[in-house]
C-alpha cells in the first residue's frame, strides 16, 4: 500500500499494481518537442494531460491550491519543488487515488475519473512512496505484470534487469532505495504506455545511476513520437537538459511556469552590495535574499543587467539555484 496520505478511491490491490507501472541520443540531447521538430518534422502534439484549478485539502492543510498545467504529446515536463510541496499529491490526483476538492483533470481528452481499462493501459505511473509486497522477487513481479497487462514486454523487462544487474531471485524488500527505484521505472517502461508519470524517479540514486535513468528515458521518448513524460523532483540539475517546460510548486501552489530554454537563457542571479541594490532598477527583479556581501537577487532579464550595470556580478543560475531563491528569497 501507499504510505503517507491515505488512498481515497477504494481501489483493489490488483488495481493498485499500476502505481509502479501502467494503469540513446541522436547526436543532440533529447528535449521533448524540440527533438520532435528536428527529427519528426512536427512542432506540437495533442494535449494529453490537463489540470485546471485543482485543489485538495487534507486535515489542517491545503495540499493543492488552484494548480494548473498541461502536457502535450511528445513533450517532457518537470514539476519541481521541495519535499512536501505537493508534487506527489498532484500525481495521486491524476491517478484518481485521492478525491479533488476543486478543479478538474483530463487525460487523453477525458475526465480522469472516466478513463476505461484501455485508456489506463496507456498510462504508466510510478509513485515515490509506493511499495512492493514483502514476499515478491523480480521473477514474481514479472509474472504478475504479465498476467495483469496484456502489452507488458517481459523480455524487455528482464533485459533491463540484466543490463542493470538487479538480482532476480532476491526479495524486493531487501533491495536498496536506488534498486527499488530502478525496478519501478523498468516496470513502467515495459508496457508501451503513451503517458509516463514519474514521481522522484532518481531518488536514492548516485550520479552514475541517475545518468543511466536519463538514458533510459531518452530511449523511451525516441521510440515513439506520441509519448510524453511528466516528472517530479526536488532537485532538477540532472533533468534541466531533458525537459521542455518546468513547473515550480511551493506549498501546493505553482509559483513559476517557464519554458526550459527561456529559464536557462534569461533567468539568473545578481550579486551586489547593499549600495548597488539601492541604486539598481528593481523592475526585473523577482526575489532577493540577504547575504554577507549585500544581496543576491533572482531576475528574468540577466542580459539587461549585464549590459546596464557592469559593476554587479551577473550569473546564469542553475534551475536548483532559481528554485532556492524563489522559495527562500523574499519579495522585492
Amino acid at each position: 500500500m501507499v504510505e503517507g496520505h491515505p488512498i481515497e478511491s477504494g481501489k483493489t490491490e490488483t488495481e493498485l499494481f499500476h502505481l509502479f507501472v501502467p494503469a540513446g541520443n541522436c547526436g543532440d540531447e533529447y528535449r521533448g518537442n524540440k527533438f520532435r521538430e528536428k527529427y519528426w518534422g512536427e512542432t506540437m502534439g495533442k494535449t494529453i494531460l490537463t489540470a485546471k484549478h485543482i485543489t485538495k485539502f487534507f486535515p489542517g492543510m491545503k495540499a493543492l491550491d488552484d494548480v494548473d498545467f498541461d502536457l502535450q504529446e511528445g513533450e517532457v515536463h518537470i514539476l519541481v519543488g521541495e519535499n512536501g510541496a505537493g508534487k506527489s499529491t498532484v500525481f495521486k490526483a491524476i491517478e484518481n487515488l485521492i478525491f479533488l476538492d476543486g478543479g478538474s483533470i483530463e487525460v487523453f481528452g477525458k475526465p480522469h475519473t472516466e478513463l476505461n481499462a484501455k485508456d489506463r493501459e496507456q498510462i504508466a505511473i510510478v509513485l515515490s512512496d509506493a511499495t512492493f509486497s514483502n514476499v515478491y522477487t523480480i521473477k514474481d513481479v514479472a509474472r504478475i505484470m504479465g498476467s495483469v497487462y496484456p502489452d507488458f514486454d517481459k523480455k524487455k523487462f528482464m533485459g533491463l534487469v540484466e543490463r542493470f544487474r538487479l538480482p532476480k531471485n532476491q526479495k524486493v524488500k531487501e533491495f536498496s532505495t536506488g534498486m527499488k527505484a530502478k525496478l519501478k521505472l523498468f516496470l513502467a517502461l515495459c508496457h508501451k504506455a503513451r503517458l509516463l508519470i514519474l514521481d522522484e524517479p532518481t531518488a536514492g540514486m548516485d550520479v552514475v545511476a541517475r545518468d543511466e535513468v536519463l538514458t533510459l528515458l531518452r530511449e523511451y521518448m525516441e521510440e515513439d513520437e506520441h509519448r510524453s513524460i511528466l516528472i517530479s523532483s526536488h532537485i532538477s540539475g540532472d533533468l534541466e537538459g531533458f525537459c521542455d517546460e518546468i513547473y515550480m510548486i511551493h506549498e501546493g501552489k505553482i509559483i513559476l511556469h517557464e519554458d526550459t530554454d527561456q529559464l536557462l537563457g534569461t533567468y539568473g542571479v545578481l550579486k551586489m552590495t547593499e549600495e548597488q541594490y539601492r541604486k539598481i532598477d528593481h523592475s526585473h527583479l523577482l526575489r532577493r535574499r540577504k547575504e554577507i556581501y549585500g544581496y543576491s537577487c533572482l531576475t528574468d532579464e540577466i542580459h539587461y543587467y549585464a549590459e546596464n550595470y557592469p559593476g554587479i556580478t551577473v550569473e546564469k543560475g542553475s534551475i536548483d539555484e532559481i528554485i532556492m531563491l524563489m522559495v527562500k528569497g523574499e519579495a522585492v
